[in-house]
């Protein structure tokens, strides 16, 4: 199994999957009541990596929490859980996925590589009085945080149309040796900070 990193409070569940899986092993992970359904539903996927993402979240929540309903996805495409016994957050980037769970409130999550792309992207998501300070003593940590937060809150959002990512505006970070906690204000000066992000770098 490849749980990699995982994290639990009281309200808040959060884990990140390495994708090491072929989809055929994945399936051999879930429950054997929805493994024919679950293999014939990610078939309908054309590539191998979309077929990984999709079954890694679902073996993913599974190991997190076996007691979990199904996933579905409302009109905006937010993810919940059919038994609506907790709110989900869900995010997947090369070679890893990551599920966020809480029974009290709206959550999101958003993992990302450490790339030098969200470099080059920077200006259609920073606003124009967003100050990005050296992170571990890297200006590129701290986009990549920056984009994380936006990310999140977006994802966090019942109707994520009404608004932008580069609305949101991270007003302070948490960090941890592997994760990143942090509070956001949403447009209308909302303030926000129920949600994890978790940054894994290229060497993982």
């Amino acid at each position: 199994m490849a749980l990699l990193l995982e994290h639990k409070t009281e309200g808040l569940h959060w884990a990140v999957w390495r994708m090491d899986e072929t989809p055929e092993a994945l399936i051999a992970l879930l429950p054997a009541a929805c493994r024919e359904e679950y293999g014939r539903e990610c078939r309908s996927f054309a590539s191998v990596q979309r077929r990984q993402e999709w079954l890694s979240v679902r073996v993913l929540l599974h190991v997190m929490c076996p007691s979990a309903g199904r996933i579905a996805y409302s009109p905006h495409g937010k993810p919940f859980l059919t038994d609506r016994s907790a709110s989900i957050g869900i995010s997947h980037t090369k070679g890893y996925a990551a599920v966020i769970l809480s029974p009290a409130s709206a959550v999101g999550i958003d993992i990302e590589r450490y790339s030098s792309r969200v470099d080059r992207v920077a200006s259609r998501f920073l606003r124009d009085d967003e100050v990005v300070l050296p992170f571990r003593g890297e200006t590129l940590w701290s986009l990549l945080l920056h984009w994380s937060a936006k990310e999140t809150v977006y994802k966090c959002m019942e109707n994520p149309d009404a608004t932008s990512v580069s609305s949101v505006f991270p007003v302070s970070f948490l960090p941890k040796p592997e994760w990143l906690r942090c509070k956001s204000v949403l447009p209308g000066g909302i303030r926000c900070s129920r949600w994890a992000i978790a940054c894994i770098p290229t060497s993982c």
